[in-house]
């Protein structure tokens, strides 16, 4: 789903928790939920949480479409990281 709420000329879609939990189990291939909380967690901002899928995104064979990182961001922030929108 897109968002009518973006900046014009920018187009954001909107992701969904359930479907960004089923995306998940593809990152638990190479780590658990443990970098998602404290000592381990970096991740202190949404934005950077964005950066962060996306940056790992690039390692992944296939790719996450930007629908599935969009449902995977919220996902994580619902689950672990609890940012205000």
């Amino acid at each position: 789903m897109l968002s009518l709420c973006a900046p014009a000329g920018v187009w954001a879609l909107t992701g969904d928790a359930a479907r960004g939990e089923r995306v998940h189990d593809l990152c638990l291939g190479c780590h658990g939920t443990e970098v998602y909380v404290p000592p381990k967690r970096e991740v202190t901002l949404m934005a950077t949480l964005r950066r962060e899928v996306e940056r790992w995104n690039k390692s992944m064979s296939p790719r996450l479409t930007e629908q599935q990182v969009a449902d995977l961001v919220a996902y994580l922030n619902a689950a672990f990281y609890r940012f205000p929108p």
